[in-house]
């Protein structure tokens, strides 16, 4: 006998995804300081043998997110990412085929308050990458801070992030057979002071690094622009010069982190809190740019594959830019 169940009902649905953005949002900031506070409170109990054993293993296992992390596929099949995509909701758009046969690296833009984007697109199966892209394995790139968390750093590795280093990339890229996608987000963290909505301004003028990457391994560069990806929050005024604007940078070069004044909606109300709008995001992929490998490439070689990048991510903003209500008048700008 087939047992069928009814489907929830639509305020069930949404309070579930609500719910389940709620958690994306305070999940790192809170996930981190309870891991901390837990892995140090341990040590005065006579559970304390936890955190020596988690200690020991820490240790043996430091370089782990710097060698392709470790995930765990069911925690990137859970429900609740399906709930957050829904939310939003958040799709993911294919424009051309990656060959599992080759690894790749993808520069994500724009990077929003908190990237919801490439978290969901690439560290969950929420919008279905392995069915998008057989073959490749995604990985994300985060600040490798994170990583230096007891507990915390094998939730984050679980889902397919690993440690913004050279040496971490560069691990991934040289994988012979293949099969490998690594994504950037470029603008990093400064370009998190820059995003709210209806902004097309992408800090890429002078990030060569990842080009000099792909250069070195000859990977193929993938552009990935994500709309609607600055339209989740609000943000305070921080123009550049203004005392908050630098009491934000001052901050990033301490702590390696920006702290974006950023504001929406709430939990019950939608006047005012820290739950993102309701605003679709379309995460488009574009096609491979072929890159020739050369150990060590010269400024001019850097430069050349750079603008080719700019030229073709501009291409893939101007193609689809109308699909997702961006005036014909938009276009991107690089600083």
């Amino acid at each position: 006998m087939k047992v069928e169940f009814a489907p929830l009902s639509v305020p069930l649905q949404r309070r579930l995804q609500t719910a389940s953005v709620v958690q994306w949002v305070f999940s790192f900031l809170a996930l981190a300081q309870c891991c901390t506070v837990a892995f140090i409170a341990l040590f005065f109990t006579r559970f304390w043998l936890i955190s020596a054993l988690y200690a020991a293993w820490w240790f043996i296992d430091r370089e782990k997110p710097s060698k392709g992390g470790r995930r765990i596929h069911s925690i990137r099949n859970s429900i609740v990412w399906r709930y957050m995509r829904d939310y939003f909701p958040i799709t993911l758009v294919k424009t051309a085929e990656l060959d599992p046969r080759q690894n790749y690296l993808m520069g994500f833009h724009p990077h929003g308050v908190l990237a919801a984007g490439a978290f969901l697109n690439f560290c969950t199966e929420a919008s279905g990458f392995s069915t998008l892209f057989p073959g490749i394995t995604p990985h994300l790139m985060m600040l490798s801070l994170w990583f230096r968390i007891p507990f915390f750093r094998d939730y984050l590795m679980s889902g397919g992030l690993v440690s913004s280093d050279k040496e971490s990339a560069s691990y991934l890229l040289q994988k012979p057979e293949g099969g490998n996608m690594l994504a950037i987000i470029v603008g990093g963290a400064q370009e998190a002071l820059d995003a709210r909505p209806g902004s097309c301004t992408l800090l890429l003028k002078n990030r060569k690094g990842f080009v000099r990457l792909a250069i070195e391994h000859g990977t193929p560069l993938v552009p990935v622009f994500s709309f609607g990806e600055n339209d989740l929050f609000e943000q305070v005024r921080n123009p550049k010069g203004s005392w908050l604007r630098q009491l934000q940078h001052r901050l990033q070069q301490i702590m390696g982190i920006s702290l974006p004044l950023f504001h929406a909606r709430g939990i019950f109300q939608y006047s005012f809190g820290l739950v993102p709008y309701r605003r679709p995001v379309s995460t488009v992929v574009g096609k491979p740019i072929p890159v020739p490998r050369k150990h060590r490439p010269s400024e001019e070689e850097v430069d050349q594959v750079h603008q080719k990048y700019l030229n073709e991510l501009c291409k893939l903003f101007e193609e689809h830019k109308a699909k997702y209500n961006i005036p014909e008048d938009r276009h991107l700008e690089f600083i």
